[in-house]
């Protein structure tokens, strides 16, 4: 039995998607399980130790299904569910293809109307309905994450200081209505009276130089100098994790890692929220502007960002020593 399972994008979307296929690999542990991913994402699942062979998009459409083409697979389970992976099952049109519901209206409802008809289930477990008809069952064992040997950060890589115990804070996120202001991610930073490493791309360096000004000592700027896999060792290693909803929360939580996990414009019903791990959510619910967006913006629609600045710091800060004191 052969299976292909697709899943473009982005990180932490692929990353909720890994129960999927060990639980698939449980109930077929003989069957030769694919994932067809972009060529930016491979790296999440190319160690991934259930599955057989990964497919690398690299926006030529026509090529890729050329390549699945002499795959002959018995079954497609399309985790992405977009123009992209309709056209990939209409040319495979004699190969059975289960498909994820995004839920589409109802996050435009709740985008327009402000009205919650979200169903209260995590969006694992809805990936999980998709492969229900063939008798596979979700083992509750939460989200995969594996890192090989070669990107393990070395000891020496790490300050000295941090070497006993950091507090990994993930200050990136894919829009900026996401993320928290540079001023407020200073003020935690201040107040947290432990290491900190800052993790994120190159994209948040600039941030994370400013930010980690405030006690160069303290504050360790890791963002844009590891690759994923390295940076998701940085998370592997961490006391705890604070994080925007991104994808290194994801990581995060497949490592079981106590997660504060904050949000801005986008809302935990979206079913996002972090994995089968503990977690403590910091949003301001009653906003009637939000959620503005089921994914985020450049900058706050209305010009106010009320949802990330009204955030409490303390708040944040003493849930970190409760966390740190267990």
């Amino acid at each position: 039995m052969k299976f292909l399972i697709i899943r473009f994008s982005s990180i932490g979307d692929i990353v909720l998607t890994t129960p999927v296929v060990r639980c698939l690999r449980k109930k077929f542990p003989d069957a030769q399980i694919h994932y067809l991913t972009k060529q930016s994402f491979a790296s999440i699942v190319l160690t991934n130790a259930y599955i057989n062979k990964v497919h690398v998009f690299k926006d030529d459409m026509d090529a890729i299904i050329e390549e699945l083409k002499k795959e002959n697979f018995d079954y497609i389970i399309d985790l992405h569910h977009n123009l992209r992976t309709l056209r990939i099952k209409q040319v495979l049109k004699k190969i059975k293809s289960f498909s994820f519901n995004k839920l589409n209206i109802q996050k435009w409802v709740f985008v327009n109307f402000k009205i919650n008809i979200m169903p209260d289930k995590h969006i694992v477990d809805r990936y999980m309905e998709t492969v229900k008809s063939l008798g596979v069952v979700n083992d509750g064992l939460g989200l995969d994450y594996f890192i090989q040997d070669k990107d393990v950060v070395d000891q020496k890589d790490i300050p000295i200081s941090h070497l006993h115990g950091y507090i990994g804070i993930v200050i990136g996120a894919a829009h900026n209505t996401k993320k928290l202001p540079v001023h407020k991610l200073k003020e935690l930073c201040s107040k947290i009276n432990h290491p900190i490493i800052l993790l994120g791309g190159k994209e948040d360096y600039s941030n994370a130089t400013q930010i980690s000004s405030v006690d160069p000592i303290k504050i360790y700027n890791a963002c844009g100098k590891y690759n994923l896999n390295e940076s998701a060792d940085l998370v592997r290693r961490a006391k705890l994790i604070i994080s925007h909803d991104t994808g290194l929360m994801h990581i995060a939580a497949a490592f079981k890692k106590d997660i504060i996990s904050v949000w801005g414009n986008t809302v935990p019903s979206f079913g996002m929220y972090p994995y089968k791990t503990n977690y403590e959510i910091f949003g301001v619910n009653k906003l009637w502007c939000r959620p503005c967006s089921k994914i985020g913006y450049d900058k706050c629609p209305l010009g106010h960002f009320k949802c990330m600045k009204k955030i409490s710091i303390d708040g944040i800060v003493n849930h970190v020593n409760i966390l740190l004191r267990k």
